[in-house]
């Protein structure tokens, strides 16, 4: 595979790459190394799939993938995981990201699995840690974190250091790229400007879009009905997307197109699978998809409607995270350690 067949395969169904030179560079060079970071906070749902399907891309591409699960992020950013959870909540955020990577046709076994808590209590972190503190505005780091550390009328002092850590991460584990939702935008840009000046090079970024809720708009953590769990069975999975936000003809907040788009085909694509609507022949009949985009043409110009879509779509993704869903009911343990009051004991 040349750089131009890699760079094609590592910059698919992303939102943004800072810049397409640097990448094209690095590529051209050798086997660049990337990583994300995931702080273990709430439960994993279909939109880290489509964030974790790309590290699949990644490995085929040839790159060293790093997988960091941010232990300390997650209880600094307003403690969204309280301290005594983390060893739970990083195991489990593991275990459901190599079963996410597996579903997806690539080797969890070669991705690194790297803890916050694994190097950044160093003497080393630390100094660069108060150098950067020293160096970056109250209003630069809020405004790098904006889209990522939950905002309060009183926010603590671990949110200012979350985007100045998350920038260290960089450096600290030697990546030549960093990968994250778009709404990590901030971070790396700041992270672009602090590393030069601190021993390591400005990293190329690679940003992943973020899916709209089921019920359009953005999608909440919180909203049970905004996403698919991955523990959603084929009923639930049904229900969610029976009644999601999908107008005809229209492409805007929609968040049954966008898991076709980033999840769904890119998973059919390495199975050599076709997306396939089945329909009654006195309404033209079953259809059958190769791609997203004539998929998506068909959709918004009134040929294909939404309530012939939305069953397949519920049935697509089901069988895609059938085998993610499986891993975690498989292992229950994993998440009434994470998330006692939802899956503990009574």
């Amino acid at each position: 595979m040349d750089a131009a067949d890699r760079q094609a395969l590592v910059t698919r169904y992303t939102e943004e790459v800072v810049t397409e030179p640097e990448l094209g560079e690095l590529l051209a060079d050798g086997d660049p190394s990337v990583y994300i970071g995931y702080a273990p906070t709430g439960e994993m749902h279909i939109g880290h799939f489509t964030t974790i399907r790309k590290l699949a891309d990644f490995l085929r591409a040839g790159l060293d993938v790093t997988v960091l699960i941010a232990d300390l992020h997650a209880h600094l950013d307003d403690e969204k995981s309280p301290y005594e959870l983390l060893n739970a909540r990083s195991r489990y955020y593991q275990a459901a990201t190599e079963a996410m990577v597996a579903a997806a046709g690539a080797d969890p076994e070669a991705i690194e699995f790297v803890r916050g808590t694994d190097f950044q209590l160093s003497e080393e972190y630390a100094l660069g840690l108060y150098r950067t503190a020293a160096e970056t505005t109250l209003a630069r780091s809020r405004r790098a974190a904006s889209e990522v550390v939950r905002e309060s009328d009183s926010p603590t002092v671990g949110g200012l250091f979350y985007p100045l850590m998350q920038s260290l991460d960089v450096r600290a584990l030697e990546a030549d790229i960093a990968y994250g939702g778009i709404d990590q935008r901030g971070i790396y840009m700041l992270a672009r400007e602090l590393l030069p000046e601190h021993g390591w090079h400005a990293p190329a970024c690679v940003f992943a879009p973020l899916l709209s809720g089921l019920s359009g708009g953005k999608m909440s953590a919180s909203e049970a009905d905004s996403k698919v769990n991955l523990t959603d069975d084929r009923e639930a999975i049904e229900e969610k997307i029976g009644g999601a936000y999908c107008p005809a003809g229209e492409r805007a907040d929609n968040g049954v197109l966008e898991y076709l788009e980033y999840l769904v085909f890119p998973v059919l694509a390495e199975r050599g699978e076709r997306f396939v609507i089945e329909r009654p022949e006195e309404y033209g009949g079953d259809l059958v998809y190769e791609a997203y985009e004539p998929l998506e043409e068909a959709f918004l110009d009134g040929r294909l409607h939404p309530a012939d879509l939305k069953p397949a779509v519920a049935a697509a993704v089901d069988e895609v995270i059938a085998p993610v869903r499986a891993t975690l009911t498989d292992r229950p343990e994993l998440l009434a350690e994470a998330y006692p009051e939802t899956y503990g004991d009574d």
